[in-house]
């Protein structure tokens, strides 16, 4: 037990209960009255320049045999057209009805075909318009496709024969969710464009004519997709010529998923199924032997978390208790809140800066998810202790040829290790587990906060915990205890830490910071953080996730806190168009005044510039566009209205959210 006094006292400021219960008494929220919708008059439609483009001869496509297609299909009550890029000539074929199916078929059986959302959208009609050309039945397909229905039950109703060919659709390798637009946009593709009709209208001459172009458009948007996941795509071949399956559509847990179910087999003969688990089921979260508390006050945390009940909604996904979600915990002079998300501190306006006196460490868990499957013996029930050993030859494997130096082969692994967590909350899914993802969260929550406990005991304070690390404003006298303390964690849990010193850590919040290291190097998080910098293609994947956001602002902060370097400088100096620009999602689609723009927005602040853009529904502020001009297409050269002292205000506004202070 602590010398540091009795639990009663303990931690100043720590609350004498765990607060999981809402008022019942608390008065009754209001129901908000929402304002009418302003109705929007758009102006009309004004085709934007579009540029020529060569189409492939039929010499020219019998030499490309072999080579790499990206295509598109678009279909009206009056118009159907299947467009082909090919990428290493930059010509185009196109399809528009009525065309000649077997030429289709050649192309489709003797080119690698790459789409965006194509296994659940273009290829069923592709097929279908290779035998059947009535544009009301390819049109009724098309409207069960985008309802969502599923494309066998689809196909088998209307008779469609898809014949087996190499077909690459990116929708799942790209990471979390995004339409095609929003992924160009963040790639800073030149144009974003998207038309302002309905698929349900009949088009007018005019109207085929910028379809047409539309399409072509889409498919240069595929290209540069398909162009940035080249290191994504060529573990993904090397994968699936080691597992003899097709895995290059696949994302990272779909990947992990059909991995370990051939492992299995090897080992049962048989593949896995999912398993089925009542809806209304159960379940709790089981405190494994080597997860122990010193103090009262946490050992109460513990029963806490054991009685929370996690119940499985009819859909088969686990339900979130609202309690989860009003844990907090007081250790030090810090509040840590648990989540389903992970756990997280509560700082906010941060600064630590390493001086005679204090270290600035942050310690992270290695692998902290797969260790905590590894280390409890965790496994889905229908897969059996085998799991086990498939997921540990998986590890092992990795990193033998990561020490190797066979950075392909740690990578592929490395899918398939990561990966396989999304799985266990998925009912569709043969990792299907709830009981596992429980065990997974909540352990790891209640790990960290093992180890701080223990460290605010030895009297070294925590400044902030993330998920799977903490960060240690730690007295140097202190060091030699820290160090003790993490040893013993370790040694009693079985996790690996891995150390990173820091010269200085700014925070807006845990979510957001600046840190610099040792060596003058950056790491950023949040809109500290700039993926467009970067080289290595962990941050070029990262492009894929982020919305540019005035990140000229995010270079002026990080060269003026590393290098001195004033904020005026970098901004006005920059030459880049694509550090200025905002890109944002609009639900609805947005406009200009009056100009439709469409669902993905690109803008910058202009000099000078009136008005907003706007939400097409009800004309509300799309936040962050007053004065901002539209610039769906990128000028050539940089604009000569740039609002420089917005972007300077921008970076200072940073600067004090961080908490930075000479």
């Amino acid at each position: 037990m602590s010398d540091l006094g009795n639990d009663a006292g303990f931690w100043p400021g720590a609350p004498a209960k765990v607060k999981y219960q809402p008022d019942p008494n608390a008065p009754k929220k209001e129901p908000k009255v929402r304002e009418p919708k302003q109705k929007v008059e758009l102006n009309p439609y004004k085709p934007r320049k579009a540029p020529s483009f060569e189409v492939l001869s039929d010499e020219e496509l019998v030499e490309a045999v072999g080579d790499t297609l990206v295509f598109d299909v678009e279909c009206f009550k009056n118009y159907f057209l299947i467009a082909f890029k090919h990428l290493k000539t930059g010509k185009f074929l196109l399809f528009e009805i009525p065309f000649d199916g077997d030429k289709l078929e050649w192309v489709l059986i003797n080119f690698t075909c790459v789409g965006f959302n194509s296994l659940r959208y273009d290829m069923p009609l592709v097929w279908m318009a290779r035998s059947n050309q009535d544009m009301i039945k390819l049109k009724k397909v098309s409207d069960e496709l985008i309802r969502g229905e599923f494309v066998t039950n689809i196909t088998r109703r209307h008779k469609i024969s898809i014949l087996k060919t190499k077909h690459i659709d990116l929708i799942e390798v790209c990471p979390m969710y995004g339409s095609l637009k929003l992924y160009g946009a963040r790639l800073h593709a030149e144009r974003i464009l998207e038309l302002p009709w309905s698929d349900l209208q009949e088009l007018e001459k005019w109207q085929i004519s910028v379809t047409r172009h539309y399409c072509l458009d889409d498919l240069n948007l595929t290209e540069l997709v398909f162009n940035n996941l080249t290191e994504q795509l060529q573990l993904r071949a090397e994968l699936t010529k080691e597992q003899q399956k097709d895995l290059m559509s696949k994302s990272d847990a779909q990947i992990a998923e059909a991995v370990i179910g051939n492992e299995i087999k090897k080992i049962k003969n048989a593949f896995p199924s999912r398993p089925k688990i009542k809806p209304g089921s159960i379940f709790k979260f089981k405190t494994p032997k080597n997860l122990k508390f010193q103090t009262k006050y946490m050992k109460d945390i513990l029963k806490t978390v054991e009685g929370i009940e996690f119940v499985l909604e009819p859909s088969g996904y686990l339900g979130r208790p609202e309690i989860i979600d009003t844990v907090e915990i007081t250790i030090g002079n810090s509040i840590y809140r648990m989540g389903m998300g992970g756990l997280h501190s509560s700082e906010s306006r941060m600064a630590l800066v390493a001086d005679a006196k204090h270290d600035i460490i942050d310690r992270d868990v290695a692998s902290y998810y797969p260790a905590i499957v590894m280390n409890c013996g965790l496994y889905p029930k229908n897969l059996g202790p085998e799991f086990l050993q498939v997921y540990k030859s998986l590890i092992e494997r990795r990193l033998a040829a990561k020490k190797a130096g066979n950075i392909a082969v740690s990578e592929n692994l490395k899918i398939s290790i990561n990966g396989t967590f999304g799985k266990t909350g998925n009912p569709y899914s043969i990792l299907y587990a709830p009981e596992v993802i429980i065990q997974i969260l909540l352990g790891g929550q209640l790990y960290l906060l093992m180890l701080i406990e223990a460290l605010e005991l030895g009297g070294v304070p925590v400044a902030s915990a993330n998920t799977d690390g903490i960060l240690m404003y730690c007295p140097k006298s202190k060091k030699n205890k820290a160090d003790q303390i993490i040893s013993q964690w370790e040694k009693t849990t079985n996790f690996v830490t891995e150390e990173t010193q820091y010269k200085a850590v700014y925070s807006r919040d845990v979510n957001a910071y600046l840190a610099i290291k040792l060596d003058g190097s950056v790491k950023g998080k949040n809109i500290f953080y700039d993926p467009w910098r970067a080289k290595n293609a962990r941050d070029r994947f990262w492009q894929f996730q982020k919305n540019p956001n005035c990140q000229i602002a995010v270079e002026a902060v990080e060269r003026f806190v590393v290098d001195g370097i004033p904020i005026e400088k970098t901004v006005r100096e920059c030459k880049d168009i694509c550090k200025f620009v905002a890109v944002k999602n609009v639900t609805g689609g947005a406009h200009k005044a009056g100009d439709y723009l469409g669902k993905t927005v690109r803008w910058y602040i202009a000099d000078g510039e009136q008005g907003s853009i706007n939400y097409v529904a009800n004309n509300n502020l799309v936040p962050d566009t007053l004065g901002a001009k539209p610039v769906m297409d990128l000028p050539t050269s940089l604009p000569d209205d740039i609002d420089y002292a917005y972007y300077i205000r921008r970076a200072e506004e940073m600067l004090v959210d961080m908490g930075y202070s000479k």
